[in-house]
């Protein structure tokens, strides 16, 4: 196979001499001047008939077929919106450059100018009256580049996925109109777009375990974020009253079919605004985007069906348990008792558990969290996973903070800002004997924060989506590879 792939390189950079020998170089060309592209052409010449229309028309793509039928022949041109015919005849373009275009090759890029017709068989052509060719493709394409046995190549060669299979285009044209979608609708909502600083020199905002990289310069250690959240909270102290950004954190953690170390992120925080308030702007926020990219509140997704349509449900995480496990947590009094309550329901794990709430949170994702299809908020968390947020009103042993999950994932984080600098170093330093008792995922002490917090912090709702996770929802696929354009990979004699 690799000596058969030699050999075609070997013909197409020959071709490639021959066309630069003939003054043709295809790289010399520095612009083509399109009038239509292949859904204008469709679009505008949707009535012609078997006549060719008098408008002289210059479109350009990527040549995907080619068949030649004695002194003519018919060629298939790609450009992002799809593909349309064209039709070449030997006493219209002359020996010359009739040899030539018939002598291109699958994935030349070319630019025609002619005239629209339909062919008997009911299809729309542009006749070509002359042509350039734009760039001369030196890799052998595939007939075909997709199925599980690609699957590796298709991501390590994702130029040519995007290429040879339109659905994987129109999956990345579709992530790219949600996220415009979601800013636009932000934006017309009084929020203001803003950048925060990727490298950080105390990593924060979540329980995550970071990238860790030096600054020459500077002469010291930086992290790669882990969340926007406290830049962004830092926003709100400013007055800037609401922000978000849409980004990407870095987690240096597994990789699955949800997980993948550097993911995009939309965070948001409001000002004078609490969870409740933030539940209901991520219940309409994600509503109309899923009916702005699917046309529909019913969505397809693998073999299921995912009900959008509203109001969404909205579980205390207590309820959840109590409703999906059959445990009511709330009645366990002591870490003793609740270590062995989950571990009769077969949750695995918590032997090493200090707090209740570290148990509630394991028997939540072992058996609650998979179960969970439809869109449901989950709300009132353990105070001791939510070391940023406010303590729930009426009790303190729980924080005002929802996960949304759809699918049974995790795809919105939210919570009701803890505003007090106090309580927040408090519970830096708490987290910090976490990590000092090697939990390499704990919170760092984040002095500047606790500063900015004595500035005033307004009561503050903040939300994080995960983008790639709903765009794997909205595109109907089923691993986060498929909505990143170009995943990691590991070497290939790995």
């Amino acid at each position: 196979m690799a000596e058969e792939e030699s050999d075609l390189r070997a013909q197409r950079r020959a071709k490639l001499k021959d066309l630069q020998a003939k003054g043709l170089n295809p790289y010399d060309k520095y612009r083509f001047t399109r009038t239509h592209n292949t859904a204008g052409i469709k679009k505008d010449f949707a009535e012609v008939g078997p006549e060719r229309n008098p408008q002289e028309i210059s479109t350009a793509g990527r040549l995907m077929g080619l068949r030649v039928h004695g002194k003519a022949g018919f060629a298939d041109l790609q450009d992002r919106e799809g593909r349309v015919q064209a039709y070449f005849k030997l006493d219209e373009l002359g020996k010359e450059k009739f040899d030539t275009f018939k002598g291109l090759d699958r994935g030349d890029v070319v630019g025609v100018k002619g005239h629209v017709f339909r062919t008997k068989m009911g299809e729309i052509t542009v006749a070509i009256k002359d042509f350039e060719v734009l760039s001369k493709a030196l890799e052998p394409f595939p007939d075909s580049f997709h199925g599980l046995q690609d699957v590796e190549n298709r991501y390590r060669k994702r130029h040519l996925d995007l290429i040879m299979n339109p659905d994987v285009r129109e999956k990345f044209i579709k992530r790219s109109r949600m996220v415009a979608f979601m800013r636009d609708w932000l934006n017309a909502k009084g929020y203001i777009e803003v950048e925060t600083p990727i490298l950080q020199p105390i990593y924060g905002g979540a329980l995550a375990r970071p990238f860790k990289t030096h600054h020459n310069a500077l002469d010291m250690d930086l992290y790669l974020r882990i969340a926007t959240e406290l830049y962004l909270k830092r926003c709100i102290v400013g007055d800037l009253e609401k922000v978000y950004e849409v980004g990407h954190n870095f987690r240096n953690e597994d990789i699955d079919a949800q997980h993948y170390p550097e993911y995009t992120s939309m965070e948001l925080y409001e000002a004078y605004a609490d969870y409740n308030d933030i539940m209901d702007l991520t219940e309409a926020l994600l509503y109309d985007t899923a009916m702005h990219i699917c046309g529909t509140d019913k969505i397809p997704y693998g073999d299921k069906v995912l009900d959008f349509s509203k109001p969404w449900p909205r579980l205390s995480m207590h309820d959840a348990i109590l409703k999906y496990a059959g445990l009511d947590i709330a009645k366990l009094t002591t870490v003793d008792d609740a270590r062995d309550a989950a571990a009769q329901i077969g949750v695995a794990g918590v032997e090493d558990c200090e707090r209740i709430g570290n148990v509630v949170t394991e028997v939540f994702d072992q058996k609650v969290q998979p179960l969970l299809i439809n869109p449901v908020f989950i709300i009132d968390h353990p105070i001791e996973v939510s070391p940023l947020a406010k303590r729930k009103r009426g009790n303190p042993e729980l924080v005002e903070r929802f996960e949304l999950f759809i699918n049974g994932w995790e795809f919105a984080n939210a919570y009701s800002e803890l505003n007090d600098p106090a309580e927040q170093e408090q519970r830096f330093v708490e987290q910090e004997r976490l990590k000092q008792e090697g939990d390499d995922e704990a919170h760092p002490i984040d002095i500047d924060y606790v500063q900015a917090l004595e500035c005033a912090l307004p009561p503050t709702g903040g939300l994080g989506i995960g983008i790639d996770r709903f765009a794997m929802i909205l595109t109907n696929s089923q691993s986060i590879k498929e909505v990143l354009l170009f995943p990691h990979m590991k070497p290939e004699n790995v």
